[in-house]
């Protein structure tokens, strides 16, 4: 199943991985680092249902993250970096009948920041 599993991340994101504008039912590649995997979307009567499945290959079990989105609200998957660097994130966000998927750098965490 592993197999099966990471053959189908490796073909969504070599195709299509990236930024970009997601379709109903059609599979967008996520790439987080060495975490990879794909989205996608239903159109739902409470809003759009986002999956996104992402997992490290073979080596590591598979995490699927769902929401329902309305209009202007958006879901972030974050996958942790070493200390000292800043991690990956992709961002689903839905505007209207648009599902964007987006890659970014996550803010830089400073040693010197205080939490009150």
């Amino acid at each position: 199943m592993k197999t099966i599993f990471a053959a189908a991340l490796v073909v969504a994101v070599a195709t299509n991985a990236g930024a970009g504008e997601l379709k109903p039912l059609a599979g967008h590649g996520i790439a987080l680092g060495g975490i990879t995997g794909a989205a996608y979307y239903t159109v739902e009567p409470d809003g759009f249902r986002v999956v996104a499945t992402i997992g490290n290959g073979e080596s590591g079990e598979p995490i699927r993250v769902v929401s329902t989105l309305a209009d202007g609200q958006s879901v972030t998957i974050a996958v942790p970096a070493t200390l000292g660097e800043r991690s990956n994130d992709v961002v689903i966000a839905r505007t209207g009948d648009r599902v964007e998927v987006t890659h970014r750098l996550a803010p830089e965490l400073r040693a010197d920041a205080s939490f009150d």
